[in-house]
């Protein structure tokens, strides 16, 4: 946190503010541009290959490609530019405009910096927009999203899925997918990593104490003790305790040394007169 901290006294002012609702515009602008037959998607998607043979923008305007339009169309599409604007906006609001920025630059200098590995696959911006939303779950688990404006989950639940479909096509998917994975869960360890080590911790040690609490109220009471040598009706279950009328403070001696123990006086009385 330090040196972020450096970072943003250094290059805050240089931090773009609003920035999910940019990308998103960027993102409907292209679009629209598309289905008017101004633009081709396909030079948005960025290939390391072309983009070293010239195309070099391609490393920026993938940012600006839009998400798939899905079974439902565009519809879909519409409500994934409204998740990344509602979520990017939080993670702003939660971190400030410049770690924000610098959370999704770095998403997008490791998912360019991994692509290079496979040089002629396509690579798009779909696992940099879910490292926003997985940083947002993990910032506020019990939201509650109304899919498609209707079903209200709670978003630690689509976040599982998440986690479980990238576990899933780290194990089964090509080359190509499992950079772009392993890209946005790097970001997303790089800002969340020390968080998530510290709730951890403190769950394992509130777990080793709750469990002390239930062990410490299951376990068998003393109920007796004797004043003389200390056995209990714990160590000693078949011995017989009994209470010295004599005694001040009604004290509790086994069979052995009821009738063969110094009586304890109280201290007024003990002292002379």
């Amino acid at each position: 946190m330090a040196l972020l901290d450096k970072l943003e006294r250094v290059l805050g002012r240089f931090a773009i503010p609003h920035l999910s609702l940019w990308i998103v515009i960027g993102q409907v602008f292209v679009l629209l541009s598309a289905m008017l037959g101004l633009l081709d998607l396909g030079n948005f998607v960025f290939v390391p290959e072309l983009a070293r043979h010239g195309e070099w923008w391609r490393a920026i305007s993938f940012l600006l490609l839009p998400p798939p339009a899905g079974m439902f169309g565009y519809l879909f599409t519409a409500f994934a530019w409204y998740i990344f604007y509602l979520m990017g906006s939080a993670l702003e609001g939660f971190w400030g405009e410049f770690r924000f920025n610098l959370f999704v630059f770095m998403g997008w200098a490791l998912t360019v910096g991994a692509a290079f590995l496979t040089p002629l696959a396509a690579t798009t911006n779909l696992f940099i927009a879910g490292s926003v939303f997985l940083g947002f779950a993990w910032l506020n688990p019990d939201f509650e999203l109304a899919i498609f404006f209707i079903l209200p989950v709670k978003i630690k639940w689509l976040a599982l899925l998440t986690w479980i479909a990238n576990a899933y096509y780290l194990a089964v998917g090509s080359w190509p997918l499992r950079l772009q994975i392993l890209a946005s869960v790097g970001n997303f360890l790089l800002f969340f990593g020390r968080d998530i080590l510290l709730t951890m911790r403190h769950r394992r040690r509130t777990m080793v104490q709750h469990t002390r609490r239930i062990a410490a109220a299951a376990a068998p009471e003393v109920r007796h003790r004797c004043h003389t040598c200390g056995k209990t009706n714990l160590t000693d279950p078949q011995m017989d305790f009994r209470y010295c009328s004599k005694c001040a403070g009604d004290l509790c001696y086994c069979s052995d040394h009821i009738f063969a123990h110094e009586h304890v006086r109280a201290t007024s009385e003990a002292a002379p007169e």
